[in-house]
């Protein structure tokens, strides 16, 4: 029988159809609000245990703002949406835990493999669920150097093609933010400031590059999608660019000094491809002493809350 992409996998028959937690499934039903949550950050992004912490600290600002969370992970080669405390743990916990893109949502599930979503697959996973809201860190874009690498994040051919709000703080500082807005608009995925007229730059409030469209309530962000909605017409994502709070961003002038030395290790050594986010993020991270980590979580937890308050207003 054919996948309708417009119902929630849950419904569908097959084997890998997504297993729903009790929670989100009732609220899905009763159309109360819910928020997806990837699981990189969890199983990739953090040292263990305050991996944990954090996974329950996020589950818990959603409910705090009265909607439900949907931690989303693949285990056993099935696609969860919503983890009870143990799978959080064990996503947490295992070292095991592979990183998976949509590309590797079908190998995982075929072979029965445990692993942590990206945005791209926590993006897909969600809306086939039926949830309209997800919250992130920092979205993956064009890389620098695209014209020499043809680098480009799986993130943003997927958000052209599926209808959900992602509330982030931008793209990742370390990538080419001008290429990577030009890429989505040309893509057709919507892009709202929350509160400024800048797009925000992941670490740093503001990346110095402007914003068509600002909203300023979680009411003004669910008319936008409920305008979207009416409208109809092809499937695409709504960002909501929500900046990191300027007392909790990286100091700038640290930020750019340790990104410039980090690139030219990149040039340097050779790094090419997939190996050049992770050795910039890790190299961020060691040379400011976990400041980079810490502007990462705080613009996270502020992502989660205005994520929740948004899911509340689009169910009212």
């Amino acid at each position: 029988m054919p996948l309708n992409p417009s119902a929630p996998l849950s419904q569908e028959s097959g084997n890998h159809a997504s297993v729903l937690s009790e929670e989100v499934r009732e609220a899905v039903e009763e159309q109360r609000p819910v928020v997806a949550l990837e699981s990189t950050i969890i199983a990739h992004g953090l040292p263990r245990p305050r991996n944990l912490h954090v996974a329950q600290e996020l589950e818990e600002l959603v409910r705090k703002a009265g909607a439900v969370p949907a931690t989303v992970a693949v285990l056993d080669g099935h696609p969860h949406v919503g983890l009870s405390d143990a799978q959080l743990e064990r996503i947490a916990g295992d070292p095991g835990v592979r990183k998976l893109g949509h590309r590797d949502l079908a190998p995982a599930l075929a072979l029965g493999a445990d692993g942590a979503t990206t945005v791209s697959a926590t993006a897909f996973l969600a809306a086939r669920a039926g949830l309209s809201v997800f919250a992130t860190g920092g979205l993956g874009g064009v890389h620098r150097e695209w014209t020499r690498t043809q680098d480009e994040s799986a993130d943003l051919g997927l958000l052209a093609r599926t209808g959900i709000t992602v509330v982030c703080a931008g793209v990742k500082s370390i990538l080419d933010v001008p290429a990577t807005l030009q890429r989505l608009e040309t893509l057709g995925v919507g892009v709202l400031g929350y509160g400024t007229e800048e797009f925000p730059g992941f670490y740093l409030s503001g990346s110095g590059e402007p914003v068509d469209w600002t909203v300023r309530t979680p009411r003004e962000v669910a008319a936008v999608m409920r305008a979207r909605k009416e409208l109809g017409g092809p499937d695409a994502a709504l960002i909501i660019a929500n900046p990191v709070p300027q007392d909790e961003q990286l100091d700038p002038v640290v930020h750019d000094r340790v990104l410039a030395t980090a690139l030219e290790a990149c040039r340097t050594r050779g790094i090419t491809g997939q190996a050049v986010t992770p050795f910039l993020l890790e190299h961020l991270m060691r040379e400011t002493g976990g400041a980079s980590l810490e502007a990462n979580l705080a613009a996270v937890r502020g992502n989660v809350r205005l994520a929740a308050r948004i899911a509340v207003e689009a169910a009212r």
